[in-house]
C-alpha cells in the first residue's frame, strides 16, 4: 500500500485537489458538492499519477530510477496497471454526479493521461498541462452553478504551464538520455525555469487586476508577485538553477494559487 501511494505523486496529487476544494470554497459550493469535488478531483489525479509510473516504468528501470516503486520491483507492474485504469474508469460517473458540467473534470483527466501516453515527448507537451489546468477551474465553478470568468480560465492555464516547465526542469538530462523531447528537453533546464517563472508573472498580473484592495494589501500582493519572478530570473541568468530557484519557483505558484482564491 505505502508503494502504491508513493507511484500517485502524492506531491502534485494532494496540491491539485486542495486546491479545487478551496476553490469550491471561494465560489460558495455546498459542503455535499465539496465533498463530491474533492472525491473527484483526489480519484482522477491518482490515475494520473499511477498511469505515469505504469507507462514510464520500462524507462525509469533502465534509468535505475529508485525512487519509482514499480522500477525498483516494490510494486508491480499489474497492480500499478489496474489502479491506473480504475481509478481512471471511476473518474467518469463521479464526475459526472453534479450533473454534465462535470465532464469539464474528464477534460483535465483526459488531458493527463494523453501527457503521459507519449504528449510529454513532443513539441505540444505543454498543451496537456494548458488544457488541464484551464479546465480545473471551469469544472469546479460550473458544478456550483455559477459562470466562469474568462480570466479565471487564463490564470489556471499559466499556472498549468509554470508546472509542467517547473517540474520538468530538473529532469531534462535524464530525460534527453532517455528519449523524451518535449518542449523543455528542447530548451533545457534554465531557459525552462524562465518560462515557468513568466506565466506565473503572467498569471499574477492577470490576478492582481481583479484584485479588490488597497494600501499595504495591494502592495504585499505586488510584491509577492513580482520578488519570486525577479530574483528567479536573477538566479538564472547568473547560471544558478538549483534549490533556491525552485523554491522562489514554488512561493510564484503559492502566492498565484492565493490569488486566485482571493480574487474568485
Amino acid at each position: 500500500m505505502v508503494a502504491l501511494v508513493r507511484a500517485c505523486h502524492p506531491g502534485p496529487t494532494i496540491a491539485v485537489t486542495t486546491i479545487a476544494v478551496l476553490l469550491g470554497v471561494s465560489v460558495g459550493s455546498e459542503r455535499s458538492l465539496l465533498l463530491v469535488v474533492g472525491a473527484t478531483v483526489l480519484v482522477g489525479q491518482l490515475s494520473i499519477g499511477w498511469s505515469n509510473d505504469w507507462l514510464d516504468v520500462a524507462r525509469d528501470t533502465a534509468s535505475g530510477r529508485t525512487d519509482k516503486p514499480a522500477a525498483s520491483g516494490q510494486l508491480s507492474v499489474g497492480a500499478l496497471r489496474s489502479a491506473a485504469v480504475g481509478a481512471g474508469l471511476a473518474a467518469v460517473p463521479l464526475s459526472l454526479i453534479p450533473g454534465w458540467n462535470g465532464a469539464w473534470h474528464l477534460v483535465l483527466v483526459g488531458s493527463g493521461w494523453a501527457y503521459n501516453l507519449g504528449v510529454k515527448g513532443t513539441l505540444w507537451s505543454p498543451l496537456p498541462y494548458v488544457i488541464g489546468f484551464g479546465a480545473l477551474p471551469v469544472y469546479v465553478v460550473r458544478v456550483s452553478g455559477s459562470s466562469v470568468p474568462w480570466w479565471m480560465v487564463v490564470a489556471g492555464a499559466l499556472l498549468g504551464t509554470a508546472v509542467h516547465f517547473a517540474n520538468a526542469a530538473p529532469d531534462v538530462e535524464q530525460d534527453r538520455a532517455a528519449g523524451v523531447w518535449g518542449v523543455p528537453q528542447r530548451i533545457g533546464e534554465p531557459r525552462s525555469v524562465l518560462v515557468a517563472l513568466a506565466a506565473l508573472g503572467a498569471a499574477g498580473v492577470i490576478l492582481l487586476g481583479q484584485l479588490s484592495a488597497s494600501g499595504v494589501v495591494w502592495v504585499m500582493a505586488v510584491l509577492g508577485v513580482l520578488v519570486p519572478l525577479i530574483a528567479g530570473s536573477g538566479l538564472v541568468t547568473m547560471n544558478r538553477t538549483g534549490r533556491s530557484v525552485f523554491l522562489l519557483v514554488l512561493l510564484a505558484s503559492v502566492v498565484d494559487v492565493a490569488l486566485l482564491l482571493v480574487a474568485t
